[in-house]
């Protein structure tokens, strides 16, 4: 159990590390990089000594291009960069092979210097050995060899990401490594790739003003990246773009590098959408024009040749739009079965020899829902809802189909209810929730997601492709290292600690709510400070970023403004533009004379937003110019703005003589609206309350305090102000009343007064941390006295860490083993309603909802619908990153115990709130727990 306020705060279960000044390990194998000589260790660089590079010539090409690569990668490590040499002679060879290519290899096995039965026959695997003094590097296949060798590369410290977010490369002339017969079998899930989408504005304008279109030289880089992120798959930019069409090298150099190629979900046989407009004739209509449709299918299935490819079948409708209303199931199984005709004819080989895939996307699943069926062999491409909530997944009894499964995933989306394009939203935590889902119910074949513009995606990639490698390997405990152990590839170690903390509270703060759909009424001004707090806590995480940014060498300066600073310091900026809107609506409407300051502080937040994407822009010679093109404020519907728009204030005439204006926590009302206030309720862990003077005129205004109780302590009982004044009133611990009381004194100015109504509430010597205050019982997931079978997964979903069942089938999970209980208090009789925060998880089972129960006390227990027993449409539980499964509740005054009882699977507990029916205060988040009120 843990406090889950955000803070900028060491977590040090997550943060035990070990900082290794001159070795680079890589984790979970025999293999490490020296910066000092080790006795048996294999020298790739030294002041005597640069390794030999051996290759086959008759080995892949795309192999050549990897080891090539790696002589890059040293030289950028060392100055040196090592030759090619023909001839095995003593020692001193890195040798590079692919089984069945190499006859480097072939004349190790033969002279029993090696054995490599265990990768041989396997997909993409690969094994590091020292054999006689040299480095072998082999591969089953020629992914198998190029993941070897890319492996080699960020061992050495070359990040992935070095030219796509211009990671440094640490120096050292001294390079030494240790290989004990390193084996890596090869991924779990066979197929792993990015989608290129939603491409425009950033994307496109960059690429037209580097390379002119999407050709071959762009994609070198995307093929380059992908290989040494593991992956092997792409889905090709596709908004108005043509993979095979923009430039014919670009499937050759795909097929080269060793990239799977394949089109999006409503692009089949290899043809872009693009095309039809180009080279179509007649409606996107199967009904009406199929052998026009058919020849346009056959050319793609003729141009993709034997290059390595997933074929997608099926079909929506023109523009990735849905079919005609009412589309026949029969229609489309013919569509399906032309198709593959048409991939038989033109290979010449049976059509299950082509991997092939049908997307299951939006209303093409309710097809398969309602018994539509493709061949076996074909891969069942299941999707999210666009927002990283999976949207279906196999029975366990289809878990044979040969063909299997997939997951189309997101990270970016045009769409509703929003469009989210600009900044990383996406919580790797949740992505690890939903795919360990998607792994555990046999999904395993693809894995392809959605990147937009890849940039600023740079950290999600990394570990959507990472997991996908090795489902496995991750539990809930590396699942917290990942993030320090990605930072220290791109900044090193001496700071990997601070870096990794701020991305994990930058990931929780943006996904609170997706920055597009942010707006002036999104914080409450009124209510738990909620609004103040937001500004506190970005403030917080903008000055920790500056702080450290000063503490690095120039030479990762780039990076970290790309991959850190940026997104932090222009999401804070996002919000406190929204946040000074509604000020200023507010102020307006109550006459400050500080209405119009903040007009003004509008303004210059807007103009801030342009100058922070200026500075992303003018990096490295504008290198990155266009990538944050992408507009992000003044949304009015689910389509972007053509511009950024200033969002609207207002200006007032402020007179020369005002009055005494009043605001205080908790209420809409202010003074002169309301001649009476009541202040929150005063206790032992609520002992300061502030109260809020402003002055509605130019001139400076006087006020005083009457009639103060002496429970009471004020900072300031009298004075005058110019435009605001903070009063800060405290319980006086030497007069605490014996008993719960109430009092009234005032606040006023020129002989008019408010009334302000103060309570105080005798707490008895019951220790709970889930207590009542002012009606209201907070309980954030990971406050429970009793837990069993709910795994906590850390910084996941809005307000830090959340829990869910440990199994991962309904089957499994039963009273006796999936159960927490929290243990509550309240002082007074409650009658209200009590609100499950769990996340926008879908009913992935298919079964009309998704269910856990609970109980009260001793009382009955209570089935709980996710889907059913809740007022949010998918809309909204989207945009909020949760949805409110709400019940009434009754307490009694005094200790009570909740019990949650798991029933299905993907229920993911983020908070509970109990609120009485007598004291509704509306915010966005739950109030925290700990502290309802500001100290």
């Amino acid at each position: 159990m843990r406090n889950t306020s955000i803070s900028f705060k060491l977590n040090l279960c997550f943060f035990i590390i070990i900082l290794l000044s001159n070795t680079i390990a890589l984790r979970g194998q025999n293999i490490a990089v020296y910066k000092k000589f080790k006795n048996q260790a294999f020298r790739l660089v030294d002041n005597t000594n640069v390794a030999k590079f051996i290759i086959d010539n008759q080995d892949y090409e795309g192999v050549h291009i990897a080891a090539e690569n790696l002589r890059n990668d040293i030289e950028r490590v060392s100055a040196v960069k090592p030759e090619y040499d023909q001839v095995i002679k003593n020692g001193g060879n890195v040798i590079i092979g692919t089984l069945g290519k190499s006859k480097y290899l072939e004349e190790l096995i033969i002279a029993d210097k090696i054995n490599l039965d265990s990768i041989e026959n396997k997909w993409e695997a690969y094994t590091i050995q020292q054999i006689d003094g040299n480095l072998v590097i082999a591969g089953s296949d020629k992914r198998g060899t190029i993941y070897g060798i890319y492996t080699l590369s960020e061992l050495i410290g070359v990040s992935p990401w070095y030219w796509w977010a211009d990671v440094p490369v640490e120096q050292s002339n001294k390079l030494y490594i240790t290989a004990n017969n390193v084996i890596n079998p090869g991924p779990k899930v066979q197929y792993r790739g990015i989608f290129i989408n939603d491409e425009a504005p950033a994307l496109s304008g960059w690429v037209g003003e580097k390379f002119g279109s999407f050709n071959h030289q762009f994609y070198e880089h995307v093929f380059e990246l992908i290989l040494r992120l593991k992956g092997n798959y792409l889905w090709p930019a596709m908004w108005g773009r043509a993979f095979y069409d923009d430039d014919p090298l670009n499937p050759k150099l795909a097929d080269t590098y060793g990239v799977v190629i394949g089109t999006s979900h409503h692009e089949p046989l290899m043809r872009a959408h693009s095309e039809w407009g180009k080279y179509g004739n007649g409606p996107w209509n199967y009904t009406t024009n199929a052998k026009t449709l058919r020849k346009f299918w056959g050319e793609g299935i003729k141009r993709m040749g034997t290059n390595e490819s997933i074929v997608t079948i099926g079909m929506r409708g023109d523009g990735d739009e849905p079919m005609t209303e009412g589309t026949a199931i029969e229609l489309l199984e013919t569509v399906v079965k032309d198709q593959r005709k048409i991939i038989q004819d033109i290979t010449r080989k049976p059509a299950e020899e082509t991997p092939q895939i049908w997307a299951l996307y939006k209303e093409v699943q309710d097809y398969y829902d309602q018994g539509m069926r493709v061949p076996d062999d074909v891969t069942l491409l299941l999707a999210d809802d666009n927002w990283g909530n999976i949207r279906k997944l196999p029975d366990p009894k289809d878990f044979t189909r040969t063909g299997g499964y997939g997951i189309y995933y997101h990270f970016d989306y045009v769409g509703g209810p929003r469009n989210y394009k600009w900044l990383n939203t996406t919580q790797i935590a949740r992505v690890y929730e939903q795919m360990s889902l998607a792994y555990a119910y046999n999904a395993k074949k693809i894995w392809i997601v959605n990147v937009g513009d890849i940039k600023p995606m740079e950290f999600p990639i990394s570990f959507f492709l990472d997991y996908a490698w090795d489902p496995e390997n991750f539990n809930l405990s590396n699942l917290e290292s990942y993030t320090i152990n990605w930072v220290k590839k791109q900044f090193g170690n001496a700071h990997a600690v601070e870096v990794a903390a701020l991305m994990q509270s930058y990931s929780t703060m943006v996904s609170r709510r997706k920055p597009e759909l942010l707006g002036p009424e999104t914080w409450s001004l009124n209510h738990f400070n909620e609004a103040n707090r937001v500004l506190k806590e970005y403030k917080n995480l903008e000055l920790q970023a500056t702080a450290i940014e000063k503490k690095l060498s120039k030479s990762y300066k780039s990076a970290f403004y790309q991959l850190v600073l940026y997104p932090i310091k222009a999401l804070a900026n996002l919000n406190r533009l929204y946040i000074a809107t509604a000020k200023n609506r507010q102020f307006a409407n109550q006459g400050r004379n500080t209405t119009n300051d903040y007009a003004n502080k509008v303004s210059e937040l807007f103009e801030m937003d342009q100058t922070l994407t200026d500075t992303y822009h003018s990096l490295n010679n504008s290198k990155w110019n266009h990538f944050m093109d992408q507009t992000h404020i003044g949304y009015t519907s689910w389509q972007e703005p053509k511009k950024n728009i200033q969002p609207l204030t207002e200006k007032i005439e402020i007179p020369q003589k005002g009055n005494l204006g009043i605001a205080i926590e908790g209420t809409d009302d202010y003074f002169p609206k309301v001649s009476t206030l009541k202040l929150l309720p005063f206790d032992d862990n609520h002992q300061t309350q502030k109260v809020e003077l402003f002055n509605t005129g130019l001139d400076q205004r006087e006020f005083r305090i009457e009639n103060l109780p002496d429970w009471l302590l004020v900072d300031t009982s009298r004075g005058s102000f110019n435009q605001e004044h903070t009063i800060e009133i405290k319980l006086n611990p030497i007069k605490l009343p014996l008993e719960s009381t109430s009092a009234m004194f005032k606040i006023g100015s020129n002989g008019k007064a408010a009334k302000i109504e103060v309570n105080y509430i005798l707490k008895d010597d019951q220790l709970f941390s889930n207590r009542e205050y002012n009606g209201i019982i907070a309980i954030p997931s990971d406050n429970f006295q009793e837990n069993v079978g709910w795994e906590e997964i850390a910084h996941l979903g809005r307000q830090n860490s959340a829990l869910r069942p440990e199994h991962k089938f309904s089957e499994h999970i039963n009273y006796d083993n999936t159960k927490l209980v929290y243990q509550m208090y309240t002082g007074q009789e409650l009658q209200g309603t009590i609100t499950f925060y769990v996340s926008p998880t879908l009913d992935f089972k298919n079964q009309g909802g998704l269910v856990f129960k609970y109980q009260i006390d001793n009382g009955p227990i209570k089935h709980v619908n996710i889907h059913k027993d809740t007022k949010d449409d998918w809309g909204t539980s989207v945009s909020n990153n949760a949805t409110r499964v709400q019940a009434s509740i009754h307490l009694s005054q005094g200790a009570h115990s909740l019990k949650i009882i798991g029933e299905d699977p993907g229920i993911v507990l983020q908070q509970i709130l109990i609120q009485s029916n007598e004291n509704l205060q509306e915010s966005y988040l739950v109030p925290n727990a700990a502290n309802l009120i500001e100290e």
